[in-house]
């Protein structure tokens, strides 16, 4: 059942709010989504998946990346679920980096976070099932994120590279078995084993990719970004993806942080990129 909390008209679509129950994460979770104009169930629209970052909800992207004219340009739809799962009885740590507000997008087999924190599941099966059932939505998507989301998106894409079209990332977590926030993380919801993680890391899954299963990625980095060199590590994909003669177009942007300010200045050229495959060129 959804349960719309809020709707606002924006560049002439309509940027709207949702609670529902969630099967996957056993609680009520919120998403937003972005209608571009002339949306309608004889005008089905294609749809771009946002992963948002630490501390995320689905407000931050929708509020501060100033993306609703060039999709409303266009023609696309933009979905951003939470970052993770909520509410009294969801198992939360006192820390921005783990627990509510952190879900890594992974399904946790550790308890206590097992029963709720299946974040995979939620955006890669459930949310979307949802979205094309209640809206004028295509099945065609693509998949964007920052930062934790960032990794959300480009690990989800390279797992199921026949449901997406193309995937980016803003200052990805790419290689997160070897960052600090991805070690915390991976251990807390995957337990210690190592070679469970590797199967929630970019770098790992594009070493193993089949060239049957490329498909087009951007990811943008400030030069700047504080967490570049400690926890991002960009390096480590771009290699990786030449070794594979990946189709990665990497870019660093000389001054620019890990703030949506960054988000903001490129977003439409990120936009640009997902909607020629989205429209099948």
């Amino acid at each position: 059942m959804l349960e719309n909390i809020s709707s606002v008209k924006v560049s002439d679509g309509w940027h709207k709010q949702y609670n529902h129950n969630a099967t996957s994460t056993n609680c009520s979770m919120r998403f937003a989504i972005f209608l571009p104009p002339g949306a309608s169930e004889s005008n089905k629209v294609p749809v771009l998946y946002w992963l948002s970052g630490l501390t995320c909800t689905d407000e931050n992207f929708m509020q501060k990346a100033g993306a609703f004219k060039k999709a409303a340009e266009l023609g696309m739809a933009i979905v951003a679920p939470d970052t993770s799962p909520r509410g009294e009885n969801v198992p939360d740590e006192d820390s921005y980096d783990f627990g509510q507000g952190a879900g890594f997008y992974v399904n946790a087999t550790q308890a206590p976070y097992a029963t709720h924190y299946h974040m995979y599941d939620y955006v890669v099966n459930e949310l979307p099932r949802l979205i094309e059932k209640h809206f004028p939505v295509t099945g065609t998507k693509a998949i964007s994120g920052h930062s934790m989301g960032g990794h959300g998106a480009l690990m989800i894409a390279l797992k199921n590279p026949q449901s997406y079209v193309s995937a980016s990332a803003f200052s990805p977590i790419v290689n997160p078995v070897n960052s600090p926030w991805g070690v915390k993380a991976f251990t807390g919801y995957l337990g210690n084993d190592k070679a469970v993680w590797a199967q929630y890391d970019s770098c790992e899954l594009m070493r193993q990719a089949k060239q049957s299963d490329y498909l087009p990625m951007l990811a943008s980095q400030g030069d700047a970004d504080n967490f570049l060199e400690e926890q991002l590590k960009p390096e480590k994909l771009i290699n990786v993806a030449k070794e594979k003669n990946y189709p990665l177009s990497f870019e660093m942007q000389a001054g620019y942080d890990h703030s949506y300010f960054f988000i903001s200045t490129f977003i439409d050229q990120h936009l640009s990129f997902h909607h020629k495959y989205l429209q099948g060129e």
